[in-house]
């Protein structure tokens, strides 16, 4: 009854205040009832004197109000359904050191918009920051009548007893419509946020809202809002509702039309009270609770611009073009297949045609086999005397006794079932002289390819399957946590939660930057066609075991593929990661990018080392479980390890412990022992070595590789431990890389050393990978983003799509670095063949 009073002893004499306006909900007849309740106060005991102005825009309105007097100010204005203009409502507090705030209630026909001023916003530890000077744009709900009247009314009141000043100014906002292509420019600050409405045109499904800035400070948020009411823009509301995103100097949002059922949107600039979600200083804590902290000039000059997004045609370009690149690599591979498999023929032609003189005719035997073919081709004929040569070498090669063909050849049709590692660890002979053999000073590779080839074939067909394996178990969980992640993204509308170019983010679906994916197909395309490349080479080598020929039993690099088929998996899920990597790109999935780029570096060194060390080389499971120690470091390193004094120590400790042992290993071909000896035995070599008598290392090509090796890693854990990089699982990988490349320059160079050559393919490969990996890298070190870095510092590195307006650098990188390892891998597949006609043991190891 109080209020119902109240009501009508206010308006009984008023125009415009019919009861049609009493239309909006039950939000807005709760901030009525808040009024009427400090109007009414004269019903229960106090009088107020209540005066009502009509009012003009554009019009200063000076006044003085205290807890007696309020008054309201009563503005009405035209709207017409074709065009929309904003209401702006300005005021200042001319009265310094107020005990009580100024109450500010904006009535419209279907919102109210309340605010105190001094206007009190919050940071950090409840950090109070006051603003005097307030402005705020009043929310223009849509009208079906082609041109219609509104009235709204400002009513201002005060609980102080003391009057107090202020300035109140309405005026329209003319370029409240943001036209497509047409940059506007304006001003905010934490107490006067800034929006503006957009409208898709016709033909238009798509807009990317870019707001740009001079200043990278103050921090500020972009938000795309609906079309209703009320809008949040304030800091603390901001995030209520719609997509919005920090920025410092760039901020851009992809925006749909069919996430907006009216066609068109709010787009809301707000300045934060601090700077620290922005990568900001973070001002002082308050000495006294509830102190006031002058925020200063907080304003910042910003400009928007609303552009059309690429079309669908630009989307089926980009797929298109994706596939087109990679394709080409199966019509190449085809080609070079069909190429060989002609010159081949050729060469089975010449040697299978018959003379056109039988030997009777000419008195001349038939040339051997090992004159002619492949053995003639490589310039390594087998002579008599020089199986001769090899057959009384034997003493030479302690106890290592040259096996006959039938012993060497025996019938590939037992199952491999059969076959167990067991059966090489009962043979006494080999257990007797293992290590005099690998302790030689000068080894072949017949020394350590002594086991059955059906045993190591076994053996390393577990790198497959295991890899297989791992990549099930890794890739379905991560798969559900980015889904997890993109739906968390959809439905808050957190920006800031990936890390995307968004300058070049072009979203299909629930994915919101589906270019990013694409790109990563190379790796899946690219690994599968490897994986057939050496597929189509296992069943040649079978063909030839099945039928003796020399060339596979007793020539060459023993043929081993299971490593091989593991780099292929390991390149298909790399692809796979990475786009599960690209749906939300942060920190705390940066691992799925990473993972098998860790795999694929190990598994290319095993592969290298295991070309002239077969017997010797890792097991599968050793080889994963050192893996997974890397992996394990790498995420404490992207947990624990940015600035983590303590955790940089530890992993260069281990780092250098591992290198000196890795070292040892390679050394002595694995014959040492890491026991409570091992200390004294150290003493004993350095003091018998090096102060006894002063002799040089027995196996100097090893020494180099493993001098260099060590200096490498010492500087890279002496760089870790003094810079401390923010990027743990980029250095980790860099370690990974420098490694790799150490070891495949010393094999090269080694190999050209002992007199053997590289054909034309694998130095058409070596070349053309090495070209594309310094483009690869250098599209990868543009940094379109960075999740080292605030939010709304990596979009600073944002930039423009570069490739059909679809694809931005970083694909390039994909694209670019897919092939380069296909090529890599191609490199270590075919860098050997030009051993294929010479016996192993004529074949170096180092």
């Amino acid at each position: 009854m109080v209020l119902r009073s109240c009501w009508k002893s206010r308006h009984k004499n008023t125009s415009g205040c019919s009861p049609g306006w009493i239309r909006p909900g039950l939000a807005a007849l709760l901030w009525l009832c808040v009024t009427q309740l400090l109007y009414c106060r004269g019903v229960v005991g106090e009088t107020t004197n209540v005066v009502q102005k009509d009012a003009e825009f554009d019009v200063t309105y000076n006044g003085t109000v205290t807890s007696e007097n309020q008054t309201i100010y009563a503005f009405n204005h035209t709207i017409s359904r074709n065009k929309t203009e904003g209401v702006r409502v300005t005021v200042d507090v001319l009265s310094q050191n107020l005990k009580s705030p100024i109450l500010f209630v904006v009535r419209q026909q279907q919102a109210v918009l309340s605010f105190q001023v001094p206007l009190i916003l919050r940071g950090l530890y409840q950090r109070k920051y006051p603003y005097n000077h307030v402005g705020r744009t009043l929310c223009q709900p849509p009208t079906r009548a082609a041109s219609e009247t509104q009235h709204f009314f400002i009513d201002v009141s005060t609980l102080s007893s003391q009057g107090t000043n202020y300035q109140l100014r309405v005026s329209r906002v003319e370029r409240f419509t943001l036209q497509t292509d047409k940059k506007f420019s304006f001003t905010a600050s934490p107490s006067q946020p800034q929006y503006f409405k957009y409208v898709f045109p016709d033909g238009v499904d798509t807009v990317v809202v870019k707001v740009n800035s001079a200043m990278n400070f103050p921090c500020s948020v972009m938000s795309i809002q609906d079309i209703q009411c009320p809008v949040y823009d304030l800091d603390n509301n901001v995030a209520f509702i719609g997509m919005y995103q920090t920025m410092t100097k760039k901020g851009a949002i992809t925006v749909q039309r069919k996430d907006f059922p009216s066609n068109s949107f709010y787009v809301v600039v707000v300045v934060k009270t601090e700077d620290e979600a922005c990568g900001g200083p973070l001002r002082f804590y308050p000495l006294r609770p509830d102190e006031l902290i002058d925020a200063g000039n907080r304003s910042k000059v910003l400009d928007v611009v609303v552009s059309p997004a690429i079309n669908s045609e630009v989307y089926v370009m980009g797929m298109l073009f994706c596939l087109a690149i990679f394709l080409s690599f199966y019509l190449l591979t085809l080609l070079v297949a069909c190429l060989e498999n002609k010159r081949m023929k050729k060469r089975r032609e010449v040697f299978e045609d018959p003379a056109d003189t039988s030997p009777a005719e000419t008195g001349k035997t038939p040339a051997s086999p090992y004159e002619y073919g492949s053995f003639a081709d490589n310039g390594s004929t087998l002579s008599s005397e020089a199986i001769t040569d090899s057959a009384t070498s034997t003493d030479n090669n302690y106890g290592y006794m040259e096996r006959s063909l039938d012993s060497v050849g025996r019938s590939r049709h037992e199952s491999l079932s059969s076959v167990e590692e067991d059966d090489y660890d009962t043979l006494d002979d080999i257990n007797s002289d293992k290590n005099i053999v690998r302790t030689k000073k000068f080894l072949c590779v017949s020394d350590l390819a002594r086991k059955d080839k059906r045993i190591l074939s076994k053996k390393y067909q577990i790198y497959f399957w295991n890899i297989a394996t791992i990549a099930v178990f890794y890739a379905l969980p991560v798969i559900q946590l980015v889904i997890t992640y993109q739906t968390v993204v959809n439905v808050t509308g957190n920006q800031d939660i990936c890390y995307y170019n968004f300058l070049c983010a072009h979203p299909l679906g629930a994915l919101s930057a589906f270019n990013n994916i694409l790109s990563n197909v190379g790796y899946v395309m690219l690994g599968l066609l490897f994986l057939l490349i050496v597929l189509k080479r296992d069943i040649v080598h079978n063909r030839a075991m099945v039928r003796n020929e020399l060339n596979a039993l007793e020539c060459g690099i023993p043929k081993h593929f299971g490593l091989f088929y593991a780099m292929g998996t390991a390149l298909m899920m790399e692809g796979l990661l990475s786009a599960c990597y690209h749906v939300c790109p942060n920190y705390t999935n940066f691992q799925f990018d990473t993972s098998f780029m860790y795999m694929i570096a190990g598994l290319c060194m095993l592969k290298l080392y295991q070309k002239r060390h077969p017997d010797i080389n890792a097991s599968a499971y050793t080889a994963y479980a050192c893996l997974a120690g890397v992996i394990f470091f790498s995420v404490l390193g992207v947990v624990f390890g940015k600035g983590n004094t303590v955790f940089w120590i530890v992993f260069s400790v281990i780092h250098i412990l591992a290198t000196l042992l890795l070292s040892t290993q390679l050394y002595y071909m694995g014959r040492w022992r890491l026991d409570a000896g091992v200390l004294r035995r150290m003493v004993y070599i350095v003091y018998t070595d090096c102060i006894r008598q002063c002799s040089g290392p027995m196996y100097i090509d090893r020494m180099v590789l493993l001098v260099m090796g060590n200096i490498v890693n010492w500087s890279l854990a002496a760089y870790g431990l003094i810079e401390r990089p923010n990027d743990f699982a980029s250095y980790l990988l860099a370690i990974a890389i420098c490694n790799l490349l150490l070891y495949f320059a010393f094999y090269i160079i080694m190999k050209l050393r002992s007199g053997e050559r590289i054909k034309c393919l694998p130095l058409v490969c070596i070349l053309f990978t090495a070209v594309v990996w310094g483009f690869a890298l250098y599209f990868f070190f543009q940094g379109l983003s960075t999740w080292q870095k605030t939010p709304a510092e990596s979009r600073e590195h944002n930039r423009d799509c570069i490739v059909l307006s679809f694809f931005d650098d970083h694909d390039i990188w994909h694209f670019l670095s897919s092939i380069a390892m296909f090529g890599s891998f191609l490199v270590l597949l075919t860098m050997d063949d030009d051993l294929d006609t010479v016996q192993r043991d004529k074949i170096y190891v180092f």
